[in-house]
């Protein structure tokens, strides 16, 4: 039984639980508050009727004294008895009225006993046989005479009564008052967390899986007090943060698809003239020597292509793992000495292209891998000599900014266009869409220039410089490096 009222408690809601216990602590204030009250009303009329019984017994002891016999005014239902006390033996005397007392005395000469003995007033509350309860009082009027009055409690015993019907009436109104009304207070007090619930049950139905998911739902229900304000400001910014995380997600797979897509593309081009190639060996092309060395040297290139392309994607792959496996070899090297390489090979490379190498310090040494920096200013100087006309002027300028190093790669070529500056760093990006592959690449460099400089600690932007395309490249100097 226990149990299942357990059971059934755990069952209900917040408000009505608040409610309930609010309900017993009120009934437990009432029942404290009903029991001082009555205990002090019925202590209250019981003091009312001793001091009734004493002023009557003055003037009923001044009668004995004066005419030896009760006379004045007797109350109806109050009983009278006068005793000789010889030896402490009380003797009842002959009542003037049959009806001045009960038909048993017994606990009226009992209590004239009790006063020889104690000398002095004594107060009981006796219950007479067949008349109820009576408050009994015996005093001394002379030496050797003692009166014994007794008054009827049933006054008393109906008013508290009548006081505690009133209060269990009252106290009951009262209490189903406040469940009713405190479980309504309660329930609109709490409707910000009912409707938070609500919320939460949406965000459970709701379709996370969707690319472009959002969380349309939220809290917005004033009030509740500060606490409540607390927790919709919390849950709000919970939701706030799932949808940027969705975001996020949903762009991560995005670029996903798309670098998968772009990948395959990729990789299907060399591919297909590989085995074009191959279908040609099957036939006819390999038995004339001179067709069968043009065939296997665009084997050769198509399979050098598609060998560039799958080293960038591991590269990629690993930069992105950089916590598992780091790709680096890092070491001390001077940054001014691998510009100075990365021009000379540019020279020789691309004799179409005037370079300069603005002066620079004698030495600017770095933690860094060496073979991963030229790597980076190879790339960002082919592409100047890639996407310009012959001719145009490269500038390459190696500085020292606070604690950083910069090398900043310049052209004067026709620039990218506004609508691609901000997607240039992209996988498989090309400005040019319609350019050829032999020609310009599988649009990986900047993303592995980027990704290499970001391992390093360092940034690779797009300087927003007019008329000229400037790539910055920035390297942290750290606690040991040195400019000279």
């Amino acid at each position: 039984m226990i149990g299942r009222l357990r059971q059934t408690y755990r069952r209900l809601r917040l408000g009505t639980r608040l409610a309930l216990g609010l309900g017993a602590m009120a009934l437990v204030v009432f029942a404290v508050v009903g029991t001082a009250l009555t205990t002090y009303m019925r202590d209250y009329l019981s003091a009312q009727l001793n001091d009734q019984l004493a002023l009557a017994q003055v003037a009923q002891s001044k009668s004995i004294v004066d005419s030896g016999s009760l006379t004045g005014k007797k109350y109806w239902r109050w009983y009278y008895a006068v005793y000789d006390v010889r030896d402490g033996t009380p003797v009842l005397r002959e009542p003037e009225d049959p009806g001045d007392v009960p038909d048993d005395v017994a606990d009226l000469t009992a209590l004239a006993r009790a006063q020889t003995v104690a000398g002095t007033e004594v107060l009981r509350t006796e219950h007479l046989r067949g008349e109820g309860a009576y408050r009994l009082r015996a005093c001394e009027v002379e030496p050797g005479v003692v009166l014994v009055s007794g008054a009827p409690m049933d006054d008393i015993e109906n008013t508290v009564q009548h006081l505690i019907t009133i209060q269990v009436v009252t106290f009951v109104l009262a209490l189903l008052a406040l469940v009713v009304f405190g479980r309504a207070m309660l329930r609109r007090g709490l409707q910000p967390l009912s409707d938070m619930a609500h919320t939460a049950h949406g965000i459970a139905s709701h379709d996370l899986t969707e690319s472009a998911s959002r969380l349309p739902l939220r809290a917005d229900r004033p009030g509740g007090g500060p606490e409540v304000e607390e927790l919709r400001t919390a849950f709000n910014t919970m939701l706030e943060h799932i949808d940027d995380s969705l975001a996020v997600r949903a762009k991560a797979e995005q670029r996903l698809r798309r670098f998968v897509a772009d990948a395959s593309h990729e990789l299907r081009t060399p591919l297909m003239s590989v085995r074009g190639y191959a279908d040609l060996f099957q036939y006819a092309a390999a038995n004339a020597p001179e067709e069968r060395d043009k065939h296997l040297a665009r084997l050769r290139a198509e399979a050098a292509r598609m060998g560039v392309l799958l080293d960038d994607l591991l590269l990629l792959a690993r930069l992105d793992a950089a916590e598992v496996e780091t790709p680096l070899r890092m070491e001390d090297a001077d940054l001014v000495e691998l510009a100075e390489q990365a021009a000379d090979a540019f020279r020789a490379s691309h004799p179409g292209h005037p370079l300069t190498v603005a002066p620079a310090p004698a030495a600017v040494r770095l933690r860094m891998d060496p073979h991963r920096i030229r790597q980076v200013l190879d790339n960002l100087l082919t592409n100047a000599a890639v996407h310009t006309p012959s001719g145009t002027p490269v500038t390459v300028e190696v500085s020292v900014i606070a604690a950083a190093a910069r090398v900043r790669v310049a052209d004067k070529g026709p620039g990218i266009p506004p609508g691609d500056r901000d997607r240039i760093f992209d996988r498989f990006y090309r400005v040019d869409k319609a350019r050829s592959r032999d020609r310009g690449g599988s649009g990986l460099g900047l993303s592995v220039a980027r990704s290499l400089v970001r391992a390093h600690g360092g940034t690779l932007e797009l300087a927003d410089e007019p008329d000229t395309t400037a790539f910055l490249l920035t390297l942290p100097l750290g606690p040991a490096a040195a400019a000279r």
